[in-house]
């Protein structure tokens, strides 16, 4: 029996009818929608699904993000033609079922002990031999050997004293045919369960909708709410230590739903573990299921792979977040109209803030995005730091040596290092404008120098997509950044500026040469006045949220002034003699600063000239800080949550009956061979036989009896080196007997 890729006839309805039931259950009707799921579920793994449309339009731009939305395919799915699909596919696997199944059950039994014995000669795998024995005897044989060797046989005799013995064995492969194609309609019908169908028919009977609003689920009206009697969901539920909830949540293509659940989760206690490169290697959360109806409080855990179960709902553990960390901040002035304060805030919660005074006041929201505790950086010289590797170097022997082995090598050599807690948040501006900054607690050493200083790093981006720009302020003597805003504070003040000058050209010249110490002191107040981005009026430069310096400052200031007043070919040497005298002058400005604060000077050694340098970049950089403040973490206190993904899937147990079928079905369709196999007997005649070795086997007399002349001939679905060695052997076993 041969399955066939033709639909089904039916007989009865208009042409059209006719046409459209045999495409329906068609195979290749079937194989065509399979491709285009497979097709939808490659596009559905390689886009992230369900993400906010403005992660798609940074991605990958406003038309795509369109096509993207009009087509669902950020929501694949859950979208409407996937189900659709989905259910013509279990149509048509059906209907393909039905159409074959009668068929392959009525050939199971069929052995075709009516095939005439003319057609064995015509198979590939044919024997003749002359049996030393009755035809009787010798099919009773013969079919009692197959027997025993698994074959389901019939016995059949026929006019002229003649036996055929029709043999069969393999039937299992047609029914695995049935087995993958009811392995295809169960997991599409688990699927079909499991899926938002179940969802969107509650909105369209039971007048359900979307919720796109915003403020506390308590206030959230009862037409966006689904009954714990919902027959299939799957939502997120987020709970914070010492906390519980009972309300779940759908999210959904522009907004979200609802899902009451039986009872409510407490979290006792979350646990989590990292490996040594930052990533989670184990979280799990203590929980207590507190019933609704009993009052009945169940202790329980929940680890990844590992989920709870009550009332028919699946608790799994599906990854953590904040839960409400309360930080505290220190403002750091990056220009001159700021102050330093400190305030406290909790994470996902925002604080308004004013920058300046009277009616030119710019107000900003300060916004707590994230609390990370642990940051695993790789300080490698090959890592995020920069290669120091020699380009020009070639040692085959150790690329080759890095590639092979164990599995733990890589090219790139990692120093992993645990840099502390960092805080991230956002500042806003009155028309909606925000950037993110992300600033770590404590200094880093991002130099292997030994004399260089460690730095406090404070990130700023302007898009999600970017990268952070950090900007480095080093740590001083006392193990803060005071000397760093007391230096920025006296560079914006003309009159300090006027005393570092004084100080500095008077240690490098000395009073006895006034006239060379006072042009010492002319470019060195120019230089400083530049570098603090003085205009032409005597302000300074400053910036704010709108981003850069209004003139400009720093190095670039120092920069810009070389091209316009220096000729090109003096500009190297010129810039040497600028440069040496601005860190001289910022130096002297240092020490000024920490006379008055009551601190000791610093001393005149490479560590020193290491913290300058740095200091100089720094004070360089913060020129084009692109807000009034920075904000240090100086204190939290963490509450960490646990979100849960609580699902009701009826369509789990079939979709594992159906992969049960498919590896059922797959194995016994590629495993599997279905064999037949025939040898007709008849009784010797006096005229010989010639045997399958092309000799003549020799005459008999007319009179002689107990002698037959077998044919064999065996069929497989499949040809194989296993059929051909199969054949042999049975030759050997059956036709055993020869004359």
């Amino acid at each position: 029996m041969t399955v066939s890729t033709e639909g089904m006839k039916v007989n009865w309805g208009s042409r059209s009818w006719r046409a459209s039931v045999e495409l329906l259950s068609s195979m290749r009707f079937s194989i065509s929608l399979l491709t285009v799921i497979c097709i939808a579920s490659i596009i559905g793994t390689v886009l992230k699904q369900a993400e906010p449309l403005g992660n798609y339009v940074n991605q990958f731009g406003p038309f795509w993000a369109q096509v993207f939305s009009l087509l669902s395919l950020n929501t694949v799915y859950s979208a409407w033609w996937f189900l659709l699909i989905l259910a013509f596919l279990v149509i048509s696997t059906s209907l393909c079922i039905a159409r074959n199944a009668p068929k392959i059950f009525a050939d199971l039994n069929q052995l075709k002990e009516n095939v005439r014995e003319q057609s064995l000669k015509a198979f590939g795998h044919r024997a003749d031999a002359a049996l030393a024995e009755a035809p009787e005897a010798a099919a009773r044989r013969i079919g009692q050997t197959l027997v025993q060797s698994g074959w389901k046989v019939k016995l059949q005799q026929r006019a002229g004293n003649g036996w055929m013995v029709a043999a069969k064995k393999g039937s299992a492969n047609k029914l695995g045919y049935i087995a993958a194609h009811s392995a295809i309609v169960l997991v599409c019908v688990g699927g079909l369960l499991d899926g938002d169908m179940i969802v969107r028919a509650q909105m369209w009977l039971n007048g359900k909708s979307i919720y796109a609003g915003g403020g506390l689920i308590a206030d959230v009206p009862v037409q966006h709410r689904l009954s714990d009697k919902n027959p299939t969901f799957r939502a997120n539920l987020l709970v914070a230590e010492g906390t519980q909830s009972g309300i779940a949540i759908l999210n959904q293509p522009g907004g979200v739903l609802l899902q009451e659940l039986p009872f409510s989760i407490e979290l006792k206690k979350f646990i989590v573990e990292y490996y040594s490169t930052g990533m989670p290697k184990l979280f799990a959360s203590d929980i207590i299921i507190h019933d609704k109806e009993t009052g009945e409080k169940i202790p329980a855990r929940v680890e990844v792979n590992h989920p709870a179960s009550h009332r028919g709902i699946e608790i799994y553990q599906s990854s953590f977040d904040d839960g409400g960390s309360s930080v505290t901040l220190k403002a750091i002035p990056m220009a001159a109209a700021s102050k330093p304060f400190e305030i406290q805030g909790t994470i996902g919660g925002s604080s308004q803030l004013t920058n300046g005074q009277g009616e030119g006041a710019e107000k900003m929201t300060l916004e707590y995005t994230a609390l990370r505790v642990i940051n695993v950086e790789n300080f490698a010289s090959g890592g995020s730091m920069g290669s120091g590797a020699d380009v020009r170097k070639v040692d085959l022997h150790q690329a080759i040596d890095t590639r092979l082995g164990a599995a733990n090598k890589t090219v790139t050599q990692k120093e992993l290092r645990n840099v502390g807690p960092s805080v991230s948040y956002k500042l806003r501006d009155a028309s909606g404008q925000a950037r993110e900054f992300h600033n770590y607690m404590l200094p880093v050493k991002t130099d292997p120098a030994e004399d260089s200083p460690a730095v406090y790093l404070m990130g700023v981006r302007e898009t999600p997509a970017a990268p952070f720009q950090y900007l480095r302020i080093p740590v001083d003597a006392e193990g803060g950044m005071e000397t760093f805003l007391r230096l920025r504070a006296a560079l914006a003040n003309p009159a300090q500026r006027e005393l570092a000058v004084k100080r500095y050209a008077s240690q490098a010249i000395g009073r006895e040469r006034p006239e060379l110490m006072q042009q010492l002191a002319a470019s060195t107040s120019r230089a400083l006045a530049l570098f603090a981005g003085e205009d032409a009026g005597g302000a300074a430069g400053s910036s704010g949220i709108a981003g850069k310096p209004k003139t400009a400052a720093g190095l670039q200031a120092i920069s810009d002034f070389m091209e316009a007043n220096v000729p090109e070919a003096e500009r190297n040497r010129a810039g040497e003699v600028l440069i040496r005298i601005l860190n001289g002058a910022l130096f002297e400005l240092t020490q000024m600063t920490r006379e008055q604060a009551g601190l000791k000077p610093l001393g005149q050694d490479e560590k020193t000239r290491a913290f300058m340098s740095q200091m100089v970049l720094s004070l360089s950089d913060a020129n084009f800080y692109p807000a009034p403040m920075a904000f240090e973490l100086k204190d939290f206190t963490q509450v960490q949550a646990s979100v849960f993904q609580v699902a009701r899937a009826p369509g789990k147990t079939i979709v594992y009956l159906g992969c049960a079928f498919l590896i059922l079905g797959v194995f016994a369709m590629l495993y599997v061979r279905e064999r037949r196999v025939w040898v007709w007997l008849a009784p010797r005649g006096k005229e010989g036989v010639q045997a399958d070795d092309g000799n003549v086997a020799g005459s008999m007399p007319e009179s002689v009896e107990g002698h037959s002349h077998a044919t064999m001939a065996l069929s497989t679905n499949r040809k194989t080196m296993d059929g051909d060695k199969e054949f042999e052997m049975l030759k050997m076993k059956l036709l055993q007997a020869p004359l």
